[in-house]
């Protein structure tokens, strides 16, 4: 196979040179435009023959995706060069239109055949796999539907036709029949009525088709150098991710991405939380299964749901519990009392009697007391009204006993203790 590339490489150079010869003998500018597809022809040898090296090449440890990509980068170099030759013979014509020269017909003709001999025999002879993807997946040119309408209505006419005309045409036969169909009509006006401002016409034309021709395949090319998804296969992928979700024992997909990596591959990675009871490998062979009549290179990170309840009391929780995550908690710092009072119940502290309940330093158990703010005013535990409370003292210094009915809506954060501040009628008496 690389031998008969090489070989028609070799015709192509040589064809190539006899037509820019005849192209300056005759002076002929819509020659040259048809000589140039001569010369894309050989970018497409070019290409086919990368391709073929692709096929052999595996994947590196450096190239991990391959060489897929290099074939992707040779269409669209050899597009955009084939549009560039286009516009520097719209340049060309341009200046051409101001003095026109005098052309000669003399191997006009016989190189156009030659051209168009050539060129069609090597597009039937190799069987160009990126150009031959590129062709059928971007979209059509102007060139194409305006003979596809013409199609329509010869095929309705000879049905027979409709093999060949329809859908749509080779872009590349396509071209080169219409550019020979120019320079046809080009020597014959030439030849009958010296009407030599026809061959710059015609070369406007020939470079215009090519222009229109090789767009659609550059900017499909070129997307897929950027990694983008095909817009053909997003509807699919996304039915295949709705399916994945519902797979037993995931809990989320996400982070998924799908790019295109060469001509007719598609690589991606997603990312799929599972529960923690799952069987990691079931559901990655399940994963991948699914997956896989789309992408043929795909990566799946399955991480599971290891998320941990808080713990936020240690003790058991009362049915009135507060909710933590409303409120500020903030230590209380002890109260000392002067000589031989209590400033909480201004009663005589004993020694060996156990501290009051109302103590602040002592709640409940010797527990270390924290305090929570809560800038609304609510009940506290079945929501009685106690009425308020006859520590003035501790009103004016900021401080409020809690469950009693403060103002200033300080509440215990110890949920496990009885709700019993402010209806205990044992204040001051030791405890049995």
């Amino acid at each position: 196979m690389s031998w008969k590339i090489l070989l028609f490489g070799a015709i192509n150079l040589t064809c190539t040179g006899f037509l820019l010869m005849w192209c300056s003998s005759t002076n002929s500018i819509a020659l040259t435009a048809y000589t140039y597809l001569t010369i894309f022809d050989l970018f497409s040898l070019m290409t086919c023959l990368i391709s073929y090296w692709v096929m052999m090449r595996k994947p590196s440890p450096v190239y991990s995706f391959g060489f897929e990509r290099l074939e992707v980068l040779a269409v669209f170099a050899s597009t955009v060069l084939a549009q560039l030759g286009a516009l520097f013979i719209l340049k060309e014509s341009a200046e051409r239109f101001l003095e026109q020269p005098e052309i000669h017909t003399g191997r006009l003709l016989v190189g156009t055949f030659v051209a168009l001999s050539f060129n069609l025999f090597t597009m039937l002879s190799i069987r160009n796999k990126p150009f031959a993807y590129v062709s059928e997946a971007a979209s059509t040119s102007w060139l194409q539907e305006h003979v596809a309408d013409l199609s329509r209505s010869l095929c309705g006419i000879i049905p027979g036709l409709s093999s060949i005309f329809l859908p749509r045409m080779n872009p590349f036969v396509l071209i080169d029949l219409a550019g020979a169909f120019a320079l046809c009509i080009t020597y014959m006006l030439i030849e009958i009525n010296n009407y030599f401002a026809v061959d710059t016409a015609s070369a406007i034309a020939i470079a215009l088709m090519t222009f229109g021709t090789m767009y659609p395949m550059s900017v499909y090319s070129g997307k897929v150098l950027l990694q983008t998804t095909p817009p053909h296969v997003i509807g699919q992928l996304d039915k295949l991710i709705r399916e994945v979700s519902t797979l037993d024992g995931v809990l989320e997909v996400r982070n998924e991405h799908f790019w295109t990596l060469g001509f007719g591959s598609l690589a991606g990675s997603v990312h799929v939380r599972i529960r923690r009871d799952a069987n990691e490998q079931m559901v990655l062979a399940h994963v991948t299964n699914r997956l896989y009549t789309l992408v043929s290179t795909l990566t799946v990170q399955i991480f599971k749901d290891d998320w941990i309840r808080p713990a936020v009391l240690s003790g058991p929780v009362a049915a009135n519990v507060l909710n933590f995550s409303d409120h500020h908690i903030i230590p209380m710092p002890p109260l000392k009392g002067t000589d031989d009072s209590n400033p909480v119940t201004s009663t005589p502290a004993k020694p060996s009697s156990p501290p009051p309940e109302f103590s602040f330093n002592t709640p409940g158990k010797n527990v270390n007391p924290v305090i929570l703010l809560n800038t609304q005013t609510r009940p506290y535990g079945l929501g009685l009204n106690h009425g308020h409370t006859p520590y003035t003292s501790m009103l004016n210094q900021g401080l409020g006993v809690p469950g009693i009915g403060a103002t200033q809506g300080f509440r215990t954060g110890f949920t496990n203790m009885p709700s019993r501040y402010g209806t205990n009628n044992r204040i001051g008496q030791p405890r049995p």
